[in-house]
């Protein structure tokens, strides 16, 4: 029996610090370990809500459509703030499929025929309550009815980019592809391929 099954975890307060954007939360907890300790801890929580991200695969051209946007966390942590994506956003009340197909033609002008839905995770659970859904999507030239780069409304400013799978691959190794979602969809078609043909 594994040692998480016996702790026992009692919620003491959860104070809201913050509802300027999403919420941040200081939660404290009492945590009773496997050994019968109980410790009092203090955690921030951020909820922003749940997300989905896509792979949109050209299997013809054998590119992947992704965007490069600004980020302001990658900015302060000492990057250009200039990140290449998959396409993805916040699921606001859709289902995850709703909401990828939304977020993939206001990206990326594609329109979105088959998405295949692929896995769900926790992107940062030490500190952020979100689930990202992940999908992968078969395009071609005639499903891009749009040319995509966001909503004005919502102040995107994003710049497509069509990459050969294999330029896209070597893009992590160089760090030019340093998003964690981005790098975990394009593994995935790495060991994957022949299911996007």
């Amino acid at each position: 029996m594994s040692r998480s099954k016996d702790a026992t975890i009692h919620i003491v307060e959860k104070k809201l610090l913050s509802d300027n954007w999403y919420h941040l939360h200081k939660v404290t907890f009492d945590y009773t370990g496997a050994n019968g300790v109980t410790h009092r801890l203090d955690r921030e929580v951020y909820d922003r809500g749940n997300g989905a991200t896509i792979l949109l695969y050209d299997p013809a051209r054998d590119v992947v459509v992704l965007v490069r946007q600004f980020r302001i966390p990658a900015y302060l942590n000492g990057y250009s703030g200039w990140l290449i994506e998959t396409p993805a956003g916040l699921l606001d009340g859709e289902h995850p499929e709703e909401a990828i197909r939304r977020e993939a033609i206001e990206e990326t002008g594609y329109q979105v025929r088959d998405v295949r839905f692929l896995f769900k995770c926790f992107m940062s659970p030490g500190a952020v309550t979100e689930v990202v859904h992940f999908f992968a999507a078969i395009i071609d030239t005639c499903d891009r009815v749009t040319e995509g780069g966001g909503l004005d409304e919502e102040n995107e400013d994003i710049e497509v980019l069509e990459v050969p799978l294999a330029s896209a691959l070597a893009m992590i190794e160089t760090g030019e592809i340093a998003d964690g979602k981005t790098i975990m969809l394009l593994q995935w078609a790495q060991l994957n391929r022949a299911c996007l043909h």
